[in-house]
């Protein structure tokens, strides 16, 4: 297949955009509402973008439209074209105005209010028209989104990825759990506490079964006590905070929250969780070209995760030259 005759002269992107729309609607019909255009127009670019590269793309039947393995493969190259178009676009906005541009994030909850929300925090201040999306979830839909290419960056755990994988990944600090209660609870005002202190007091932790409960199930045991007896189960941190704040619950929550959240209204106790570490860092795909604003936050997390007093501080300005 030679890319100038067939490749390079007849796709059209055009084409490769109505070929993802069909496949991500199901439907030619649903596909021309979408774009605003007649159905017979999308009918003729599949049929060109299938003659150019030889290949039939869809399974059409009265039911819809389905991709072969043929088009699975073009939907995973030609949403990787599109990002990097995006992408360059991106970059060319970056060389005529470093301060505007978007960045989306994918990242656990408890890293949303603590470490990303101090990133965040600390490029706002120096770049106010730079737009952030912080998309939480658990880790399996935030390497979910990050292949979808709908976000371009996950902080969250390393644990289970596979080095050999799509992904690259970079270590930032190693994550555990911390025993915490309100600043007014009397077990604040305490020098010396232990985990048996607080067995008989109201808890809140996550729901069992999570990887959350595991871990801290291990973290109990090997302090030498079973787990406490919990009032409340969430996932919820503003439940969390809130309970412990000011009805005198006893909570565990992660490391970074109380190391880079701000101005929480909680405690950490002078309790070892022994928990096992669990590495937190920066998780992209390996053959995505990052934008400026990418690398921006990057550098900047790199920098706060080495030192907390860090969040306080600027970061360095990005020219072209230091970008890349």
């Amino acid at each position: 297949m030679a890319w100038a005759d067939r490749i390079g002269r007849r796709i059209r992107l055009r084409d490769l955009h109505i070929f993802l729309t069909v496949a991500k609607t199901g439907s030619m019909g649903r596909a021309a509402v979408e774009l605003a255009v007649s159905q017979p127009v999308i009918s003729k670019a599949m049929s060109e973008l299938e003659h150019a590269l030889g290949f039939r793309l869809l399974n059409r039947s009265p039911q819809g439209v389905e991709p072969t393995r043929y088009g699975q493969a073009v939907i995973r190259w030609g949403m990787a074209a599109f990002d990097d178009l995006r992408q360059g676009v991106n970059e060319l906005q970056f060389l005529a105005d470093p301060t505007v541009g978007e960045l989306k994030i994918g990242c656990l909850e408890p890293l949303a209010a603590g470490f990303v929300m101090a990133v965040v925090a600390r490029l706002s201040r120096q770049y106010p028209k730079v737009c952030f999306e912080v998309m939480p979830g658990d880790a399996v839909l935030l390497h979910t989104y990050l292949r979808e290419r709908r976000v371009e960056i996950v902080i969250g755990p390393m644990i289970g990825l596979d080095p050999e994988d799509d992904t690259a990944v970079e270590i930032l600090f190693d994550e555990r759990f911390v025993v915490m209660v309100g600043r007014n609870s009397k077990w604040a005002r305490r020098r010396n506490v232990t985990l048996a202190d607080l067995m008989n007091e109201p808890w809140v932790l996550p729901p069992r079964g999570s990887n959350f409960d595991t871990h801290l199930t291990q973290g109990f045991r090997a302090a030498g006590v079973e787990p406490p007896r919990r009032r409340v189960e969430t996932f919820s941190l503003p439940l969390h905070e809130r309970l412990a704040a000011s009805e005198g619950f006893v909570t565990a929550l992660s490391s970074s929250m109380a190391r880079f959240g701000r101005r929480l209204p909680l405690k950490v106790l002078p309790i070892e969780l022994p928990t096992p570490p669990r590495p937190t860092g920066i998780v992209t795909l390996k053959n995505r070209m990052l934008s400026p604003h990418a690398e921006l936050f990057i550098d900047c997390a790199r920098d706060l995760a080495k030192s907390p007093a860090a969040a306080s501080r600027q970061p360095r300005r990005l020219d072209r030259r230091s970008a890349r």
